[in-house]
């Protein structure tokens, strides 16, 4: 009795001697991160996956369909290395974001980006979107008078609609033909992925077998519920009023070749954004980050500055 006695205390003695070393360990650690969070929660049981490197001026990007804040790979290296804070948001429904069911719609990514920049106290920044990502910060920057930010920037974007209208008869999308992507989408997703692959860049090589693979790895993570609910906000919001309410510097890059947003969306962006510039990129297609990455780095960091 009194070895299992003594056994346990010597025992019980170790573990303590261990725990306080442990503690006196942690506390003299210098911490090697800096403190952010990886996932920020937007709503009860949703949870965005956030980007969050380097330090100085905050840059907000947001991806688009159907990939993940994983695209900006090439500027978040050039950025930090700039001395600028990047802040990647994927959208619920996207890579490493959750994916909930309900609704999925430009009101809906607003608020989640919102809830985020709160959270994440930012001022100051330039919020930058990608095609359908560019439909979304416009909406952001609509719905909540630029809050957080004071610079915007549009990569391709898919605004003001990309679906032609009677009175908008821009881009090449009819709602009929959005309704075959989404059928597509519901029963050979594989296909969907392959034939925006054809007309993703400019031309057969202006986007390397590399660079289509990796890509093609960030959008598989995508929910397919989420692709196809996306697909009906790109048919049918129009943005043209919240162009209108647009007052901060604008900044419109946009391949002159693109076969997914028209260039002529551009064009109508440009006139109904007060203060914007538009920049052309005559060899790109809707791969412009990529296809004329320096030129598009340089642009956005020129824009920021």
């Amino acid at each position: 009795m009194k070895t299992n006695l003594r056994t346990i205390v010597t025992t019980s003695f170790a573990i303590f001697l261990l725990a306080v070393t442990t503690a006196f360990s942690q506390s003299q650690r210098k911490p090697a991160s800096l403190g952010r969070e990886e996932y920020i929660e937007v709503e009860k049981n949703v949870k965005l996956h956030v980007t969050d490197l380097g330090e100085g001026k905050p840059v907000v990007l947001i991806h688009g369909w159907p990939l993940s804040d994983a695209m900006y790979e090439y500027q978040y290296a050039e950025l930090i290395q700039k001395g600028y804070r990047v802040i990647g948001i994927t959208l619920r429904g996207f890579g490493l974001s959750d994916k909930p069911g309900g609704a999925y719609n430009y009101d809906v990514y607003a608020d989640d980006i919102k809830v985020i920049l709160d959270k994440l106290k930012i001022e100051g920044a330039t919020i930058g979107g990608f095609s359908m990502g560019g439909a979304t910060v416009i909406h952001y920057v609509a719905k909540y008078n630029a809050a957080h930010v004071s610079k915007l920037a549009l990569f391709g974007a898919a605004a003001p609609l990309w679906t032609k209208r009677a009175d908008f008869n821009y881009g090449f999308w009819t709602k009929e033909d959005v309704n075959g992507l989404i059928a597509l989408n519901n029963t050979n997703r594989p296909q969907l992925f392959e034939n925006f692959g054809k007309i993703f860049p400019a031309n057969e090589t202006s986007v390397s077998a590399g660079q289509g693979a990796w890509l093609g790895t960030i959008q598989a993570q995508a929910s397919p519920y989420a692709m196809a609910e996306s697909m009906k906000a790109l048919r049918d919001t129009d943005l043209r009023e919240d162009l209108k309410k647009i007052k901060i510097p604008t900044l419109i890059l946009h391949g002159t070749q693109d076969k997914i947003c028209s260039y002529e969306l551009a064009e109508q962006m440009h006139k109904s954004i007060a203060n914007s510039t538009l920049v052309p990129f005559e060899k790109s297609g809707h791969a412009l980050f990529i296809e004329e990455l320096p030129k598009f780095n340089a642009e956005l960091i020129k824009f920021i500055k």
